[in-house]
């Protein structure tokens, strides 16, 4: 991704890649590589992972859940997800995330 190591801006948003731990201990996000690392409490069974992501990632980012979809790898733990919303607010947000490990 070009814009930063793990998401790309667009028009209306910004693009991420993430790495899901599920079953974690506590859950966490920072920025690993070309990508966020991202560990939830919830089990990778019946969508719950993605859901408890879902809400996790609109939550850090500040939008409501609805401005968060998943693009590509609902059943992988490597997913890519598109955020709507203001693009520069959303980049300056993901790089604090990246950087900070909150």
């Amino acid at each position: 991704m070009a814009d930063g190591a793990a998401w790309q801006v667009g028009d209306d948003g910004i693009t991420i890649a993430v790495r899901v731990t599920p079953r974690s201990s506590r859950e966490a996000i920072a920025g690993k590589g070309d990508r966020f690392a991202v560990r939830l409490n919830a089990p990778p069974v019946d969508g719950a992972a993605n859901a408890a992501l879902i809400v996790f990632l609109a939550k850090r980012f500040g939008v409501a859940r609805r401005a968060v979809t998943i693009l590509g790898g609902e059943t992988a733990r490597q997913k890519r997800l598109r955020i709507e919303g203001d693009p520069e607010t959303l980049a300056t947000t993901a790089r604090s995330l990246y950087g900070a490990g909150a």
